[in-house]
């Protein structure tokens, strides 16, 4: 079988991020030194990653988040008076698999909507769809 077939089968099984890997591993001549267990689990990493990395991106543009934001961008120096250890709580998402709900609440201004979407966002890279 020579490599563009290997290549077509891989891309036809949808095993692009494996397909991906193997093309950077054929540039490196040290790859040849790797065992040939080392060499599939490299290949079964790069396929997994690719996998999360596109399930993230698809629920990312799903949950149609208003803005960029993340839990570490939250500024705690500002004065809104948010609590270090409520965030951290609610960062943890049990509040998602619990199934409650959160309501913020506060003046106009005052980063509500950057809260709501710095949770979801976390929300969707533990691997929970949301809207």
């Amino acid at each position: 079988m020579t490599r563009e077939q290997t290549f077509e089968k891989l891309y036809r099984m949808k095993l692009h991020g494996m397909a991906k890997a193997l093309e950077e591993d054929l540039k490196q001549p040290d790859m040849a030194n790797l065992s040939f267990e080392e060499r599939l689990a490299r290949l079964v990493d790069a396929q997994w990653l690719w996998r999360e990395n596109r399930s993230l991106k698809s629920r990312l543009r799903k949950s149609k988040l208003k803005q960029q934001a993340s839990i570490e961008d939250i500024n705690f120096r500002h004065p809104r008076q948010l609590d270090r250890g409520v965030i951290r709580s609610l960062s943890t998402c049990d509040w998602v698999r619990e199934h409650h709900n959160i309501a913020l609440t506060g003046p106009s201004g005052i980063g509500k909507t950057f809260l709501c979407c710095a949770l979801l966002e976390k929300a969707c890279r533990e691997g929970f769809t949301t809207l």
